[in-house]
């Protein structure tokens, strides 16, 4: 069988589909898996960096298992305490109160961000607690989680102090412009289910490093061929079955199941009209909005933080990550012989999630911002000198998780018996992230799994 599309849903589905004893191809354009989990080559210091932060949590059970499953659990690291930064520069440190059960035990550290008014720390509370008590039914699918933290009294300050702070986060939307049901998602799994929910599991290693050699290597002893740089044109057949991938240079390549694991705006494209018109699911699915991540790359002469990680408030920067404590690293970068002059460097990204305001701005523009914002909390910036900077930014890093977007997102199991979807845009309950990929992969191939029955492909 093939899947087309080597991102982390169409290696999860293939994953899946190798375990269970399936002879498997997987069909990836670029020349590396991983998709947007991606790391590029730092042509100075001649390391791998990646292009933006992925974070998993401890609530993405699927990202673990899989993790757990291909052997790459040990490529992360699990931070258990949250850093915020207030507004004025103040730190306050956010962590789970072990004496107290789930969904009380973030009380404390709520109570304790007193960048926010005494009043407005009560009222997150209170929201909290009614927004964990919110059953199914009550879930308005036209609203925002903006329209009902009004609605609970919740003030400017603390919606924009705290709840689009998280937002931002997870869905790189704010509250005026995220689903009240997204929303919940966020804040009652990621925060209340457990007193793990809200632990960070950041990548000790490159995802280069992770999901294009260790996982392709665990593919390859598996039997599963893997093919990069292989652009499908088409998926060819008529509307009961899909029958030949036709690639690029006309090559057509006939198989028995399909997982098309591609994002949403280039999924329409790949399918044939006969195939097309069989999945009503897929017409409108071109109405998901995406949305920007941009991560700003500065390289230091010295260590400005001793934090892995920060959460900054009221700035344009929201997450800083140092890159060398992540990894756990004990000293500085040490570059290559012929660019002496670059050692000891230290790198930091800063992530701006839905980062739309950024266009048309200067990117020298927004590297002076950003450095601004550093040196107003750490006095260790003030005096260092920036080595050199890169701006990355994913024009599509996600989708916009907006009231109504769950109508535009289809299952993975298809109409057209042979061929499933996969992809963090299909129905998983999930917003754009790690764990929702990894949730649609597997669940493509549960589908080809579904439409077997006792019939098997063979080994390879």
């Amino acid at each position: 069988m093939a899947v087309v599309g080597g991102g982390l849903a169409g290696l999860a589905a293939t994953v899946r589909l190798a375990e269970n004893g399936l002879q498997v191809e997987l069909f990836e354009a670029r020349p590396r898996l991983g998709g947007r989990a991606a790391s590029f080559r730092d042509p100075r210091s001649g390391q791998w960096i990646d292009r933006s932060q992925h974070v998993s949590m401890g609530c993405c059970t699927a990202v673990a298992d899989f993790c757990r499953r291909t052997e790459l659990a040990d490529g992360f690291q699990r931070h258990r305490r949250l850093h915020f930064f207030g507004p004025d520069g103040t730190r306050y440190d956010f962590a789970a109160a072990w004496w107290l059960p789930a969904p009380l035990h973030l009380l404390p550290s709520l109570l304790g961000l007193k960048y926010l008014r005494l009043k407005d720390r009560f009222g997150i509370a209170r929201a909290m607690f009614r927004l964990a008590h919110t059953g199914p039914s009550e879930l308005d699918e036209t609203a925002t989680i903006g329209d009902w933290l009004r609605g609970q009294g919740q003030s400017e300050i603390a919606i924009q102090g705290f709840w689009s702070v998280v937002l931002r986060s997870a869905l790189a939307e704010t509250a005026d412009r995220a689903s009240f049901a997204a929303a919940r998602k966020v804040f009652v799994d990621g925060l209340l289910a457990s007193h793990g929910a809200y632990e960070l599991d950041l990548p000790k290693i490159a995802l280069a490093e992770l999901f294009d050699r260790r996982l392709s290597n665990w593919l390859t002893e598996r039997s599963v061929t893997v093919h990069r740089g292989a652009r499908v044109k088409e998926i060819d057949g008529d509307g009961r079955k899909a029958a030949t991938l036709v690639m690029s240079d006309g090559t057509r390549r006939e198989f028995d199941f399909f997982v098309v694991a591609v994002p949403w705006h280039k999924v329409r494209k790949l399918l044939a009209g006969a195939i097309l018109d069989a999945i009503p699911a897929l017409q409108d699915v071109s109405e998901i909005q995406p949305v920007p991540i941009t991560a700003v790359h500065l390289w230091f002469d010295r260590r400005i933080s001793e934090l892995p990680h920060a959460v900054l408030v009221g700035r344009l920067s929201q997450w800083v990550f140092c890159e060398q404590l992540i990894a756990g690293q004990a000293r500085p970068l040490h570059c290559r012989a012929d660019t002496a002059r670059l050692c000891s460097v230290h790198h930091y990204q800063v992530v701006i999630s839905g980062s739309q305001e950024l266009r048309g701005r200067r990117r020298e523009e927004v590297v002076a911002q950003v450095r601004s914002e550093l040196e107003a909390i750490w006095p260790a910036a003030r005096g260092a000198r920036l080595v050199r900077w890169r701006i990355v930014t994913e024009p599509a890093a996600v989708f916009s998780m907006r009231p109504g977007i769950d109508r535009l997102r289809p299952p993975q199991r298809t109409p057209v018996a042979n061929l499933a979807l996969a992809g963090d845009w299909t129905a998983t309950g999930w917003p754009a992230t790690m764990e929702g990929a990894v949730r649609s992969g597997n669940a493509a191939a549960e589908a080809v799994q579904r439409t077997l029955g006792s019939r098997k492909l063979p080994k390879s």
